[in-house]
């Protein structure tokens, strides 16, 4: 049976090299909605993308992630991949001697729906880098090598079209980019909500790419925890006064937590 709730992160706790990150994070995130994550540098949302990806940096000391009722939480990255997992990174690798076009041919054999015979596969991927203006070109040559960081983001965005991933994560996708990459990249992530009907989360400390987004819900984390959930207005308090008020509130919520432990712990 099939249910609204496409992600669900529950009571999620993360450590990385012995050191506890993420604290008792809880999110669900409805099929089809574009939800954003906030919160200073350093205070976790990166890391909650790549936890949901499966990097095998960090551990899952606690929790569950769930995709459309599946516990995905033990599982390789590549099979989340193939599961419909899409993460975009601040930085994209580079890969010498491995041309984008051969990247990208073996990210859609074998996957359901997005597998292409030859012809087919090269126009889409032409029609794709039209789209976002993209020099053709690109497509031969080696994957991230000698890409300014706006050619890196269309390169991500031209992999989110091509895939139609059940849900993307995009990780910082504005960071560094000038107004024309932002808009291109505005351009493909609007592609993907109407074409694919896709769900959408956005990691960003940064407003800026969010101003021509319907956003559905916003969550903000500080020091690792979930600070506050809200609708799209939190975005225009994030804005206007920073993330103050919520660095004051989590910090005070997470002592009182510590208060609370030790108070059972001596009974």
């Amino acid at each position: 049976m099939e249910t609204s709730t496409l992600l669900s992160i529950r009571d999620l706790n993360v450590s990385a090299g012995g050191t506890h990150i993420l604290h008792d994070i809880s999110i669900d995130i409805p099929r089809g909605e574009t939800h954003v994550i906030m919160g200073p540098n350093g205070a976790g949302k990166s890391t909650l993308g790549h936890v949901v990806m499966g990097d095998p940096a960090y551990r899952v000391q606690s929790g569950s992630i769930v995709l459309d009722g599946e516990d995905i939480t033990s599982l390789s990255p590549d099979k989340r991949s193939r599961k419909g997992v899409f993460l975009s990174f601040q930085a994209p690798v580079e890969i010498p001697g491995v041309p984008v076009s051969s990247f990208l041919r073996a990210q859609t054999a074998g996957r359901e729906g997005v597998d292409m015979k030859g012809k087919q596969f090269r126009r889409r991927t032409a029609d794709l880098a039209a789209m976002l203006d993209m020099d053709p070109s690109y497509l031969d040559r080696e994957l991230g090598v000698g890409f300014s960081g706006g050619e890196k983001k269309k390169l991500e965005m031209l992999q989110l079209l091509l895939l139609e991933p059940r849900i993307a994560i995009l990780d910082e996708t504005d960071s560094g980019l000038d107004v024309d990459a932002l808009g291109t990249v505005s351009r493909g992530i609007e592609a993907y909500r109407s074409s694919c009907d896709g769900t959408l989360v956005i990691i960003t400390h940064n407003a800026r790419i969010l101003e021509s987004l319907a956003v559905d819900r916003v969550h903000v984390i500080v020091d690792g925890r979930l600070a506050q959930s809200g609708d799209a207005r939190l975005i225009e308090e994030i804005d206007a006064q920073g993330f103050e008020r919520f660095v004051r509130d989590g910090r005070t919520i997470a002592a009182t937590r510590i208060d609370d432990r030790s108070l059972c712990e001596t009974r």
